[in-house]
């Protein structure tokens, strides 16, 4: 599953994605120096494997990962090639979900490319170039159906009315994703891979002093999306980028403290996007690996075992489940067999996000 990192130049992008991966990009004072986007594996925080661990003793913990991009700041124009361009948009449809950086801190050494700072600017900014971009899509694919509604295609005379609908959605500079339509409706577009469809967070990169009370800019973007009650998360990126820069646990946490909080704010933002991907984690725990396996939410137990092993998937027999918390209060896998706490569950089953498995399967 891949997240992209969107926004103007100068907010905040790459120093927050040093600060969710391992890589170490380069961020400049000056806009469009980037000529790709950067690309990065993030560990998805979990304490429960930590916890499985304890009990289990493993080789090794495997998180599940997601994979982020750091995709070059955007500008007006992007759509028809200004700036970075069409380049970078077309790493925008490659992504499931995205992360929009709002800049909402005042630096003079860092100046803002329209002079000023204005998140809800800069957010309408990004949002018309996708916007644009989708409406070229969408009209392209009105075209094509109206041709086979002519000859007197019933499916085709519904695809071009839920068409028209997006149309009329856009042209009111509205995101493809905030439209009212059922989920059938809605698998007309699915081979558009629309830019503003794809789910949202949104994140206020904010000075440290700002962490504690939120500031005028983060209230504007507050009081902007309070009607499409997206998900917003207020981060410091620059301290979030120090923080990630400490190998020492001790350092960390004490460096936490002093800022005044519980976790690295990134962990949240990781979570968060985990969510918008519609993702859940099941476990599995022995004595090589205690592992953390990423599916899409409602996925049933056979197409589960797909993430494990392909083959694993054809063979299924029977899934051995525990839930995660008769696990820990259990304390072993015996255990829990002993209290009834192991049930057997068919391939219908479907996974909810922390159940220990043991897949039985024959190939």
């Amino acid at each position: 599953m891949k997240c992209g990192i969107i926004g103007i130049a100068n907010v905040g992008k790459t120093t927050l994605f040093n600060s969710l991966s391992d890589a170490r990009a380069e961020s400049g004072k000056n806009a469009f120096t980037s000529t790709k986007s950067n690309i990065g594996i993030i560990n998805v925080p979990d304490d429960r494997l930590s916890r499985l661990a304890d009990l289990v003793k493993p080789a090794k913990i495997t998180p599940a990962t997601v994979e982020i991009v750091d995709i070059p700041g955007l500008t007006k124009g992007s759509s028809q090639g200004a700036g970075v361009g069409n380049q970078f948009l077309a790493d925008i449809r490659n992504t499931d979900a995205l992360i929009h950086v709002l800049r909402c801190f005042d630096d003079e050494s860092l100046p803002h490319i329209d002079g000023t700072i204005d998140p809800i600017r800069d957010m309408e900014t990004i949002n018309l170039e996708l916007q644009v971009k989708d409406m070229e899509s969408i009209e392209r694919k009105i075209q094509k159906t109206e041709k086979i509604a002519k000859l007197g295609d019933k499916n085709a005379k519904h695809d071009l009315d839920v068409l028209m609908m997006y149309k009329e959605h856009l042209d009111s500079l509205k995101p493809a994703r905030t439209i009212k339509l059922d989920d059938h409706s809605k698998t007309v577009i699915s081979d558009l891979f629309l830019l503003s469809d794809k789910p949202v967070l949104y994140v206020c990169n904010v000075d440290e002093a700002s962490l504690a009370r939120d500031n005028r800019y983060v209230q504007m973007v507050h009081d902007t999306l309070a009607e499409e009650k997206a998900e917003i998360l207020v981060i410091a990126a620059r301290l979030e980028a120090e923080i990630a820069e400490l190998d020492d646990p001790e350092d960390r946490r004490a460096f936490l403290a002093d800022a005044g909080l519980t976790e690295p704010g990134v962990n949240r933002l990781i979570r968060s996007a985990y969510n918008a991907l519609n993702l859940i984690s099941f476990l599995t725990a022995g004595p090589k690996e205690v592992r953390a396996w990423t599916i899409r939410k409602g996925l049933n137990a056979q197409q589960s075992a797909g993430a494990v092993h392909s083959d694993i998937e054809r063979g299924f027999i029977r899934a051995e489940v525990i839930k995660y918390t008769d696990y820990i209060e259990q304390g072993s896998e015996h255990a829990c067999k002993e209290t009834g706490k192991l049930s057997v569950e068919g391939k219908n089953y479907i996974v909810q996000d922390g159940d220990v498995i043991y897949f039985r399967f024959n190939v």
